[in-house]
């Protein structure tokens, strides 16, 4: 494809990668600069984040240039059960890419904390690229308030596993 310069870059990834509009569909496109809303859940859905010491564990991989790249991290809430993230792709990661390294080094630093070995996130994710037409605020503080809408807390301020660079 030949891309001019006021046309984003896409790269798909996944089984279909390279077959058109099938790809779209099949696989995960990665537009540099997008920004994504991304959940997953726990194996099984296992509370293993009620955890105080395994949510820390997991939290600072959140943060982690390293981990990250050039990817920048908007804001992400922790729930005992599933995460949810608010991320800006760079020129260097795609989605999927980022998603498994975000997934495989918390998984990696919590297993060795809790001396346990196996998977700790489902193998799947749902994103949502953000719409131009939507405010990022509003979607950053839409992730935050996870644990007041679960009941979890009466006050985000009160919740330890959150981050937003707007709020």
């Amino acid at each position: 494809m030949t891309q001019t310069s006021d046309q984003p870059e896409i790269i798909t990834t996944g089984k279909y990668a390279g077959e058109g509009h099938t790809a779209l569909r099949h696989g995960r496109a990665s537009l540099t600069g997008q920004i994504y809303h991304v959940s997953t859940t726990t194996i099984c859905r296992s509370r293993l984040f009620a955890d105080f010491r395994m949510g820390c564990v997991a939290a600072r991989c959140f943060e982690s240039r390293t981990t990250l790249v050039d990817a920048q991290m908007l804001a992400w809430v922790l729930m005992p059960d599933h995460v949810h993230w608010l991320i800006q792709l760079g020129e260097k990661t795609t989605l999927d890419t980022l998603v498994s390294r975000l997934k495989a080094t918390s998984a990696r630093n919590v297993n060795q904390i809790s001396h346990r070995t196996g998977a700790v996130w489902a193998r799947a994710y749902h994103d949502h690229a953000l719409r131009s037409d939507e405010d990022l605020a509003s979607v950053a503080r839409y992730i935050v308030a996870n644990p007041l809408r679960a009941g979890l807390v009466k006050s985000v301020a009160h919740y330890p596993f959150w981050n937003a660079i707007f709020l």
